[in-house]
């Protein structure tokens, strides 16, 4: 990145964003945001991993591959997950 800006200068006033309380704040336009849209998520940012990671090479099916990328962002995690779950499923003892 060039590091330039895309406007010549802010036209936000950040001394009066600074002097402002959290009650100040309009959060008018933010909708509601379900209990069970907020159950299903997920904060992992900043947090170190629970466990490394190993990068390998694994074929899958093509359309179970397609499905799971269809899911969006984070899909591979989603692979883990459903995996790890198996794995504590099918323990010996």
């Amino acid at each position: 990145m060039s590091g330039k800006r895309t406007s010549p200068s802010s036209e936000t006033d950040w001394a009066a964003l600074d002097a402002m309380t959290d009650d100040e704040v309009d959060t008018s336009d933010i909708p509601p945001i379900p209990p069970e849209r907020f159950a299903q998520a997920l904060v992992r940012r900043g947090l170190p991993p629970t466990q490394a990671k190993r990068q390998i090479t694994l074929r899958l099916d093509a359309d179970v591959l397609d499905w799971f990328r269809d899911m969006g962002h984070g899909y591979q995690t989603q692979i883990n997950a459903i995996l790890r779950a198996y794995k504590e499923a099918h323990k010996p003892g």
